[in-house]
C-alpha cells in the first residue's frame, strides 16, 4: 500500500516555489530534499493543505492564489515612521528590510519603500502577498 501524507505527517520532499510566471523564488530540487513536520508550522498552512493525500513518489504543481499563498496585500499594514524615531546608528534607505518591534515585544520584518524628508513609508506585508504562485512538489518519503 502506498503511503500518503497525513495532517501530522514527517515529509521528506523537494519543493519549488515559483512566481506564476514560473520565475523561481526558492528550490530543493537542485540540492538536498527537506524535511518537514505538517502540523507545526514549518510551512504556511494552506501548503500543508495541498500536501495532504499526496502519495510517496508522486509529483504534484499547484497554483495557489493570493489568499491560498502568502495572502492578499493589505494597504493597512504600510506605516509612516518618523526618522527621528529610528535608532541614531541606523541607515534607512528604500528597499532596505528591517526588523520592528511592536509595543508587545513581538518582532516583525518590515521593507523600507521609500525615505522623505521626516518620515519613511514602511511595507509590513509578506514579499509575496497579492501574488499567484505555483508550488511543486516531489515526495520522497513519510515516517
Amino acid at each position: 500500500m502506498t503511503q500518503t501524507v497525513q495532517s501530522d505527517s514527517l515529509v521528506t520532499l523537494h519543493y519549488r516555489i515559483s512566481l506564476e510566471n514560473g520565475q523561481p523564488l526558492i528550490s530543493t530540487f537542485e540540492s538536498k530534499p527537506a524535511t518537514l513536520q505538517l502540523g507545526k508550522g514549518d510551512i504556511a498552512p494552506s501548503m500543508e493543505r495541498h500536501l495532504i493525500g499526496v502519495a510517496v513518489g508522486e509529483h504534484r504543481d499547484f497554483v495557489l492564489a493570493p489568499e491560498e499563498g502568502f495572502g492578499a496585500y493589505r494597504e493597512d499594514l504600510i506605516e509612516r515612521v518618523k526618522l527621528e524615531d529610528f535608532p541614531s546608528d541606523t541607515t534607512v534607505e528604500p528597499m532596505v528590510i528591517m526588523e520592528f518591534t511592536a509595543p508587545d515585544g513581538t518582532r516583525y520584518p518590515g521593507l523600507i519603500r521609500e525615505v522623505l524628508d521626516t518620515h519613511a513609508v514602511i511595507d509590513f506585508n509578506h514579499p509575496l502577498a497579492g501574488k499567484t504562485i505555483r508550488f511543486e512538489v516531489d515526495v520522497i518519503g513519510i515516517n
